[in-house]
């Protein structure tokens, strides 16, 4: 290669010498990717004797997944620094995004591996319905639909950390290699954020009203505290019980409305709490989103928090408002302190 006498050559040997057609060579010529030497007499390409790594660093690049605008900027950083080599900044920087747009395609393709095979196990009778559940769902799948139930649901002047750590907990993660039930799941949990809100009005749970926006900041805080304790027991498979989970639980409403815990607070709020809507339809779905088939249920802040009033209830001997449903409201309902 490179025998002439004037050290160049042709479009032909080029391609032969990377491997590659003279299609290809032609393609990153014309977008100044592979500049050409000169022209012979008749016209042809001529190519000098670094036009050889150059291509084979285009075609390494290219097979890379990189886009053309990607490979003209690490070129243009390589003659810029003089560098025999293709690292530096556009190198990194169009592999990182490269990574992050493969581990989406992944994470695309698993989920829709497992949507597959979930029609595929499902009873003839049950597959339309199920059809029409997958269908509803983003592929990657997006948790926006669970992220915009929330938000309508806490304080509107919430503090944004307040509300953030809130969600970070309360919205659970697609699986990055779901399983045909979790998959199932996450559309169902999806198509119950997005159902219909029963009746004309969204009922807001009475601990926002009034702890108000700030103070719901303060309890949401120690209600996560008080979750993560109740989730060790849950995870031990120990009984409600009176300790440090409950007492951070109880002070949480006290610091919340600025009140001191008493026997007789503890009693109104085990009523109160009992008496609340509940959610226990969306963390039922929560929890087969976290937990992989055959796995022990993973608590939610939905079972902490039922793990948490049923030993306030057993201290305190309070029994709920019987003019009220402890499960009322059960599909779209306020979440009563995030449960």
């Amino acid at each position: 290669m490179f025998t002439s006498k004037d050290g160049l050559c042709g479009i032909g040997e080029l391609a032969e010498g990377a491997g590659v057609t003279v299609k290809t060579v032609r393609f990153y010529s014309d977008r100044g990717l592979l500049p050409e030497a000169s022209r012979s007499t008749g016209g042809h390409r001529r190519y000098g004797p670094e036009a050889l790594d150059r291509l084979r660093l285009i075609r390494s690049l290219r097979a890379l997944g990189l886009g053309v605008p990607e490979v003209r900027r690490i070129l243009d950083e390589r003659h810029a620094d003089g560098a025999p080599e293709a690292g530096g900044g556009a190198l990194e920087a169009a592999v990182a995004g490269r990574l992050r747009e493969v581990g989406s395609e992944l994470k695309a393709l698993r989920w829709r591996e497992a949507a597959l095979r979930l029609v595929q196990e499902s009873p003839p009778g049950e597959q339309a319905d199920r059809l029409r559940l997958i269908g509803t769902v983003s592929v990657p799948p997006s948790t926006a639909p669970l992220v915009r139930f929330w938000r309508g649901w806490l304080p509107a002047r919430m503090p944004a950390g307040a509300a953030r750590a809130f969600l970070d907990v309360a919205v659970p993660q697609p699986p990055a290699d779901p399983a045909p039930a979790q998959v199932l799941a996450f559309a169902r949990l999806n198509a119950l954020v997005l159902g219909p809100c029963p009746g004309t009005a969204r009922p807001q749970p009475e601990a926002h009203r009034a702890a108000g926006a700030k103070g719901a900041a303060v309890l949401y805080t120690g209600l996560a505290e008080a979750y993560e304790l109740a989730g060790v027991h849950l995870r031990r498979g120990r009984a409600p019980h009176a300790g440090e989970a409950l007492d951070g639980f109880v002070t949480a409403y006290t610091s919340a409305y600025g009140v001191r815990d008493t026997p007789g607070f503890r009693r109104r709020l085990a009523g109160q709490l009992a008496a609340d809507p509940r959610l226990d339809r969306y963390w039922e779905l929560a929890a087969e989103v976290h937990t992989a088939p055959g796995g022990r249920p993973e608590p939610t802040p939905g079972t902490a928090h039922d793990w948490l009033l049923a030993a306030l209830t057993a201290q305190t001997g309070a029994a709920p408002d019987q003019g009220t449903s402890p499960r009322q409201s059960k599909r779209r309902a306020s979440p009563g302190l995030g449960v």
